[in-house]
């Protein structure tokens, strides 16, 4: 006969630990025999690997095991009503401290409590609340920041954090100054082959982002962002991406700005796709209403601002679409992991990347050595590639429906680099490559034409073409500004029209 223990009660949730849940669990655990108290321990799990069902069942065992009681921290309302929840089905009593707790007359009642870190800072901050008996304290999503001003309260206990990322989101400030050490559990790709996780189908689209600018927290800033991507060349990118790798999906788009997000709202809804938006200044209510409507409605897209990262879970999701560029991992994985839950029938999913974070970070189911990045933050982002060298590595490949289009043309491909080599050997001036290059688009202009306005038709469709081999052309010549650029596309397009009238 179990023995009873106060704030613990019969599980209202059939749920089985997975094999590799609980080997975890036990890894921690031994942890804290060790090093009951003052011990900070960090433990990193993807997105999609049920951290909130492993530190459930942790609070159940450690009450029983301690009778200790054990705080929850999160950053976000959602999170605690989520987690509160989860607790609720693992049998352990607990207490939301939301913004309506001002004290804690009850606190007797209850072995566990989950909190909003910036609420309970300024409660314990002003002396109005104090919690005692706290042996184990969880913080979620602990590679935000906002954390690190509570430690100081709970010096005396055990501090487990939970990330799928264990890199801060302020590279100043890296998670190694204040957890001791990293317990990795299930890679992506182990919980992908293991059927936990959806694989994902990762579509890129060259962006040229060397107009973005990087703030002060290391990220794109907002402003850089909305005047890149609120523009119609990346709208009209934007649609036709999500004709060709979604039509008819249910999908989710991720942007770095409101600005940006509401354009995207209207090219959508000027379409006629079904679409809403949503930023942090939709009332509760309206956000209820979305994503309800969005749970729903087999082909549904949502638009969004920075909200549904974290917090979020609807397993429906086929597509992400990754309308912004960062530098933030961490966001990366979140943004993406938002579309990895399986379902019967799901499998996989689709990713539009429209911002190089392919490039820049690698496939999302790809290796990570999370204990290197732990212990050598500097060092990872050092080696980050920067949006030039991805840009320089970027080959252009033509569309299948405009290749269609040229199908009178046997090779329609054009190695800048290699005849750039050739040039100089030659002794020619740099130019001939970009002549070389158009004496290539007007045969294929006209070889695909019956008469000069096909073909000048035609010329417009290679336009993403073109914008590709003159940057090329531009790299080698070592003067890639966007100014000299832009003046180079324009001239060439012109000098294209022209060519193409003189065949006629």
């Amino acid at each position: 006969m179990a023995v009873e223990t106060f704030g613990i009660e019969n599980k209202k949730v059939d749920k089985e630990l997975y094999d590799y849940q609980q080997k975890d669990i036990d890894k921690i655990f031994s942890v804290i025999s060790e090093h009951p108290e003052h011990y900070n321990l960090l433990y990193q799990l993807p997105t999609g690997g049920g951290k909130t069902v492993i530190f459930s069942q942790m609070v159940r065992e450690y009450i029983q095991r301690t009778q200790k009681k054990v705080l929850i921290l999160t950053h976000r309302i959602e999170l605690c009503k989520q987690t509160s929840n989860m607790l609720d089905g693992f049998g352990v009593r607990n207490k939301i401290i939301n913004s309506k707790v001002k004290e804690l007359p009850d606190q007797e009642d209850y072995m566990c409590f989950v909190a909003m870190v910036e609420t309970l800072n300024n409660r314990l901050h002003d002396e109005k609340l104090e919690i005692k008996d706290i042996g184990l304290v969880i913080i979620d999503e602990a590679h935000y920041n906002s954390f690190r001003k509570l430690f100081k309260f709970f010096e005396k206990c055990f501090i487990l954090g939970v990330t799928a990322t264990p890199l801060s989101s302020n590279i100043k400030l890296p998670m190694k100054d204040n957890y001791r050490e990293l317990i990795v559990g299930d890679s992506i790709g182990s919980l992908i082959e293991k059927g936990f996780l959806a694989r994902a189908n990762t579509f890129s689209y060259n962006v040229g982002l060397t107009s973005l600018k990087v703030g002060m927290n290391g990220d794109y800033t907002v402003k850089s962002s909305e005047e890149l991507y609120s523009n119609i060349s990346m709208q009209e990118k934007l649609l036709n991406a999500y004709y060709e790798r979604s039509r008819g999906k249910k999908t989710l788009i991720f942007n770095n700005g409101i600005n940006t997000s509401i354009e995207v709202y209207e090219t959508f809804r000027n379409a006629g796709i079904p679409i809403r938006h949503l930023d942090n200044t939709t009332s509760k209510q309206d956000r209820k209403d979305i994503l309800k409507w969005f749970k729903n409605t087999p082909d549904a897209i949502v638009t969004s601002v920075s909200i549904l990262t974290t917090g979020f879970d609807e397993p429906t999701v086929d597509t992400i679409v990754l309308n912004r560029a960062t530098k933030s991992l961490t966001l990366y994985f979140q943004m993406i992991g938002r579309g990895s839950r399986v379902l019967p029938g799901k499998s996989e999913f689709n990713v539009i990347d429209l911002g190089n974070n392919l490039a820049r970070f690698g496939e999302w189911s790809a290796p990570v050595d999370w204990k290197q990045i732990f212990r050598a933050p500097d060092f990872y982002f050092e080696n980050l590639l920067s949006d030039e060298e991805i840009e320089r590595e970027f080959k252009y490949v033509m569309p299948p429906e405009i290749r269609e289009q040229f199908s009178n043309t046997e090779n329609v491909d054009f190695d800048v680099e290699e005849a750039y080599d050739v040039v100089i050997k030659k002794g020619l001036k740099s130019k001939a490559v970009l002549e070389w290059s158009m004496e290539q688009h007007v045969k294929m202009c006209v070889e695909n034409s019956e008469d000069v306005f096909d073909a000048r038709i035609l010329a417009k469709e290679l336009k993403d073409d073109i914008s590709s081999r003159i940057k090329q052309y531009s790299y080698c010549i070592s003067k890639s500004t966007k100014n000299y650029r832009d003046w180079l596309e324009e001239d060439y397009s012109r000098k294209l029209r022209m060519a193409i009238n003189k065949e006629f």
